[in-house]
């Protein structure tokens, strides 16, 4: 698997394949599994509580931090639920909670810059002891992928430093999140008759609609077979007469085409607009 949510599975594993953890069995916090009753065999359930992936800065000969490219320092808090029958003693939950986190440190390139316990609860439904330990693991990824350290089999560095965090086409940008909070701003207008006008909305739009409020979109004199539309929209490639998209905004003209007059400026008439980022 190569999703960070996989990762109490991968944690897990490699806590199987160490030859002193045979007499422990190790499962992933959820979903629940069921458990012997009583409880015959120490069991360890392995959950994630939290991962923070940054960047990695380091001062330079003047004191300033610089980016350091393809660098990554990640910190992860992992949660060890240690269930222990009860004739092992509340001695056996301490003993497996330093078991893994020495196999943790010492056959791992990781840092274990906290760990603790709380305190040892008898659990009546399995017959069992239980302890809650914690583990905060930093590694130090750089450079990220070609380093030969090892941060075991569930740490993957492809994943955490290359090529996912660096493809544009699979991470939203702070300007797409812009989109997603507001994807098109709306406003109003009155017309002053002038025959080319710009109105500005301080971005570039994708798509603009116009009309006139309380009119309709299209307005005919019988008398003369003239015709004038109160409606238009406009995007990057195409739209209706008379409005088009601008760097800031969009801009109205007055045009004629067909017997129809694009009325989106008409002196003393309000305007509606959508503009969509």
């Amino acid at each position: 698997m190569d999703s960070i949510v996989s990762l109490p599975i991968r944690i897990v594993e490699w806590l199987e394949d160490q030859n002193d953890m045979q007499d422990l069995s190790f499962f992933v916090e959820y979903p629940p599994i069921n458990k012997a009753v009583p409880l015959k065999k120490t069991i360890v359930a392995v959950g994630i509580e939290s991962i923070d992936i940054q960047d990695k800065f380091v001062a330079n000969d003047d004191d300033v931090l610089e980016r350091q490219e393809y660098c990554r320092l990640a910190t992860i808090k992992a949660n060890l639920h240690i269930c222990v029958p009860f004739d092992l003693g509340g001695s056996q939950c301490h003993d497996v909670f330093t078991r893994i986190a020495d196999a943790l440190t010492f056959r791992t390139n990781l840092n274990i810059a906290k760990s603790g316990c709380d305190k040892i609860v008898s659990d009546r439904d399995t017959d069992a002891l239980v302890m809650t330990g914690w583990l905060i693991m930093e590694a130090d990824f750089c450079p990220a992928i070609s380093t030969d350290e090892n941060y075991a089999s569930f740490l993957d560095k492809d994943l955490l430093c290359g090529s996912h965090i660096r493809n544009n086409d699979i991470h939203v940008t702070l300007e797409d999140k812009a989109k997603f909070n507001e994807p098109y701003v709306s406003g109003f207008y009155l017309g002053n008759g002038s025959s080319s006008r710009s109105i500005q909305i301080e971005f570039q739009p994708t798509l603009v609609m116009v009309i006139a409020s309380g009119m309709p979109a299209v307005s005919v004199n019988f008398a003369n077979s003239a015709a004038k539309s109160y409606f238009g929209f406009a995007t990057q490639d195409y739209g209706s007469q008379g409005i088009e998209l601008t760097s800031t905004g969009f801009k109205l003209v007055s045009r004629t085409s067909g017997g129809v007059t694009s009325s989106l400026n008409e002196a003393g008439t309000s305007y509606i607009y959508l503009a969509f980022k």
